[in-house]
């Protein structure tokens, strides 16, 4: 299955959830935001949106600074 991830094309064995994408890039939940065919999805959504062929995902986290 293919992805576009970020703006780059990835291939998955098998489907995912977005709750288990988020955990196999070892991302912090907490700082991110995720957006699922150019709609932002809640984190409580995640484990219930299943990834399918050429979807698109776009993960922005949150950067503190001064």
């Amino acid at each position: 299955m293919n992805l576009t991830i970020n703006g780059k094309q990835e291939s998955i064995e098998k489907p995912l959830t977005l709750e288990a994408l988020v955990a196999a890039k070892n991302l912090c939940p907490e700082k991110i935001v995720v957006e699922h065919n150019l709609r932002i999805v809640a984190r409580g959504d995640w484990p219930k949106v299943t990834l399918g062929d050429k979807d698109s995902i776009e993960i922005v986290s949150f950067v503190g600074g001064g």
